[in-house]
C-alpha cells in the first residue's frame, strides 16, 4: 500500500483543504467531494477526477484501479471533510468547461443563496428530463460542498452554466425558446398554462422573487395557487411542482 499521509501539514492536504473557499476552487480548478454516491457518480460521468483520497481501512465498493489514490489517516480525512461523519472516501474533481447544450427545457435560477435549495433543484431538473441549468448572478457557487451534496451528483449528468441572465435569456428568445418566470405580481396559476417545445422555467431568490428587470424579459408570470393557510412555498418544492407541470404539459 502507498504511504499513507498522517499531518494535516503536508502540502497537497493543505491546498485541497483551501479547496472549500471559492476563491480557491477556482485558482486549482478543482473542487472536492465526499462520501461514496458522489464518487461513484463522478467517476460514472465524464468529468475527470484528479485523486481519490480514502481512509486507511477503508474499502470502497467500487473499482479504482484506474484513478490515482491517496491514502490518509483519519484525522487527515476528517480535516478534509465538511461533513461530520464522512465516510471513508473523498474524491478532488477538475471543474469542467459545460459545452453546448439543448434547449428544449431549461432551469434559470437568480440570486438563489441557499445552497441546499440549489443543489435540490439540480437534482430535480436532472429528474424531471430538463436540458440545463443556468445559475444567474448572485447564486450560490455550484461547486459549495453543501449544494454538490443536495444536487445527490446530479451535477455530474446535466449541464450547468453559471452566465449573467438578462444576456442568456436574449438568447435564448433568439432560439425560440418560451421564458416562463414564477412570481406573485399579474401572473396566471402555472395549471393554465400550455408547455412549448421549448421553455424555460426561471425562479428567484427566496426572499425577494426576480429581479424585475428579468420580470419584463419573461413571456409567460406564473404562480402556484396555495389552497391552504401556508403563505407560500419553499422554492424548491415550487421550482419542482413547475418543472414537471411544464414537462408533462409537453
Amino acid at each position: 500500500m502507498k504511504e499513507m499521509i498522517t499531518s494535516v501539514k503536508n502540502q497537497s492536504i493543505k491546498n485541497w483543504a483551501k479547496l472549500t473557499q471559492r476563491k480557491y476552487r477556482l485558482e486549482q480548478g478543482l473542487f472536492i467531494i465526499e462520501g461514496e454516491h458522489l464518487v461513484e457518480e463522478a467517476l460514472t460521468s465524464d468529468w475527470e477526477i484528479e485523486t481519490v483520497i480514502i481512509e486507511a481501512g477503508f474499502e470502497p465498493p467500487f473499482d479504482l484501479s484506474s484513478q490515482k489514490i491517496e491514502f490518509v489517516s483519519h484525522n487527515v480525512l476528517a480535516h478534509l471533510a465538511q461533513t461530520k461523519s464522512p465516510q471513508g472516501i473523498l474524491a478532488i474533481v477538475k471543474i469542467k468547461e459545460t459545452g453546448r447544450y439543448l434547449t428544449n427545457r431549461l432551469l434559470l435560477l437568480d440570486s438563489i443563496q441557499d445552497p441546499g435549495n440549489v443543489g435540490t433543484m439540480i437534482r430535480t431538473a436532472d429528474a424531471a428530463g430538463f436540458d440545463a441549468v443556468i445559475l444567474g448572478d448572485g447564486t450560490v457557487d455550484l461547486y459549495n460542498d453543501k449544494l454538490i451534496r443536495s444536487s445527490q451528483g446530479s451535477i455530474f449528468h446535466l449541464p450547468i452554466v453559471q452566465s449573467d441572465l438578462s444576456t442568456e435569456i436574449t438568447r435564448l428568445k433568439n432560439d425560440g425558446v418560451v421564458i416562463c418566470a414564477s412570481t406573485l405580481e399579474q401572473a396566471v396559476p402555472i395549471n393554465t398554462i400550455g408547455s412549448s417545445d421549448k421553455m424555460a422555467l426561471m425562479v428567484g431568490n427566496e426572499g425577494s422573487g426576480i429581479h424585475s428587470e428579468l420580470l419584463k424579459q419573461a413571456d409567460v408570470l406564473a404562480h402556484i395557487p396555495i389552497y391552504g393557510q401556508a403563505e407560500s412555498l419553499n422554492v424548491s418544492v415550487a421550482a419542482g411542482i413547475m418543472m414537471y407541470h411544464i414537462q408533462l404539459s409537453s
